[in-house]
């Protein structure tokens, strides 16, 4: 048993756990826009830098909780720091040869979701502040750039970018990923009060917060509906993406009352698989 939790650690710690999901999303584009998937060198970078960007990430942001290091995730982090680094370093690695892999266009396209990322996790504004720290704007950051990242470069690669289904999907990708964020704001409260970085759940409060991600989810729907009437979407994957909507807003709904970090690194970024194994499997 001591193993397996060890185990599942460094899966969710390591972030292979977040780059998997992240790959997932991109998959899906890949399957809903042509019918099948593949892991070609867009969706191979996509894993590979994710993974590379998240490590820094964790690295980076010990500095910035050392109050609470000996507690929860952080104290998990803390002792997987090596490794951690170690998996940075070969995702850097397959991502620069996945980036010359990939087509000129894409290439071009990941300039700017690239600059945001890094300035997501390296502080590099005043006051040794990342763009993470700047409160309200960094949901919206991290929404748009998974909605590029695993909806726009996917279509790229298929010619698609362009067309009015891939901006509906677009649109609904970071709505989607908008809420599911949210519960991670709720977890970090206290954290985050301790930084001085301004949230949505420290403005309006968790009940507000859960009705926001309710909304967001809403019109991740409406944004599905749309693209079943100009037939991008079947039937079976509007009952894909309504099941994936209704699990996810349970999900949220309860995610004030846990405590475990489980549930919001392994589940609630795990609602990215289980969406996309839906959308597979209808």
């Amino acid at each position: 048993m001591r193993l397996f939790i060890k185990f599942i650690d460094l899966l969710f710690y390591g972030n292979s756990w977040i780059a998997l999901c992240a790959t997932a999303m991109a998959l899906q584009t890949q399957l809903l826009l042509n019918g099948k998937f593949s892991l070609a060198p867009v969706t191979l970078l996509v894993f590979f830098a994710t993974l590379f960007l998240y490590s820094i990430h964790r690295i980076v942001g010990l500095e910035k909780v050392r109050p609470f290091a000996d507690k929860g995730r952080y104290k998990v982090i803390s002792k997987f720091k090596n490794h951690i680094l170690f998996y940075g370093f070969i995702a850097a690695i397959g991502g620069i040869i996945f980036f010359f892999k990939t087509s000129f266009r894409i290439q071009l396209a990941l300039l700017i979701p690239a600059f945001i990322s890094l300035g997501y996790v390296i502080p590099f504004l005043s006051k040794k502040r990342r763009l993470r720290d700047l409160g309200y704007l960094k949901i919206f950051l991290i929404a748009t750039v998974w909605a590029w990242v695993t909806v726009v470069l996917p279509a790229i690669e298929l010619n698609r970018a362009l067309q009015i289904s891939t901006i509906l999907m677009a649109i609904e990708r970071a709505l989607f990923i908008f809420a599911i964020t949210l519960p991670f704001d709720i977890r970090d409260l206290k954290v985050d009060a301790h930084a001085e970085v301004k949230t949505i759940p420290a403005k309006i409060g968790i009940s507000k917060t859960k009705l926001v991600a309710a909304i967001s989810l809403a019109l991740m729907l409406f944004m599905t509906f749309l693209n079943f009437q100009l037939g991008t979407y079947d039937s079976g994957t509007l009952l894909a993406l309504t099941l994936s909507m209704v699990s996810t807003c349970f999900f949220i709904h309860y995610s004030d009352k846990m405590e475990h970090d489980y549930y919001f690194t392994g589940l609630m970024d795990g609602t990215m698989l289980i969406q996309f194994g839906l959308v597979w499997f209808f």
